[in-house]
């Protein structure tokens, strides 16, 4: 009976010290407002527009579809590709690509509106793996713009995600 009880205060002594251990961190802990803005993410989005900007300014739209999906574990995918591709000609033998496709864990700076996705797999874009791609966010309605930046600050494209309902669309 005396193993029962060491080993069940131990446990109390672990679980207090777990208590104080994490009340006592330096990190600031973040407030119900910006938790509920990282929920807001959380969702499967369909691809609206992809606007690419020119040095000169002009938008020009890309025709991608795409997909993308963060869930409420700090991760996220994304898929997208020209509309077009499945009907430009091929050259026999040739693989038609483009388009972009990776997976990534996620972080905010919520002060400066950046999401960023730190990648950890890409088939297109090998390049991306290990790299961080931050977007800087702005909900337009039930839109989810991200946009890229230059080094220089200049906003060289914008991806407009539209959030589907509670749930994905079902499949037939």
């Amino acid at each position: 009976m005396k193993p029962l009880f060491f080993a069940a205060g131990l446990l109390a002594l672990a679980a207090a010290g777990a208590v104080v251990w994490s009340g006592s961190t330096d990190e600031p802990q973040a407030s119900g407002a910006d938790e509920a803005l990282k929920a807001r993410f959380v969702g499967h989005y369909e691809l609206v527009e992809f606007v690419r900007f020119g040095e000169d300014g002009e938008a020009v739209d890309t025709g991608y579809e795409g997909r993308i999906m963060y869930d409420g574990f700090g991760n996220m995918s994304a898929i997208g590709m020209p509309r077009d591709l499945p009907e430009r000609p091929a050259e026999p033998g040739e693989r038609r690509q483009a388009g972009f496709a990776y997976w990534a864990t996620v972080s905010f700076d919520l002060d400066n509106d950046i999401v960023v996705h730190h990648v950890q797999g890409s088939p297109t874009r090998g390049s991306w793996v290990g790299e961080d791609n931050v977007r800087y966010f702005e909900w337009d309605g039930d839109l989810l713009k991200l946009s890229i930046k230059d080094d220089e600050g200049r906003v060289t494209g914008t991806l407009t995600w539209r959030k589907y309902g509670p749930e994905p669309p079902s499949y037939p």
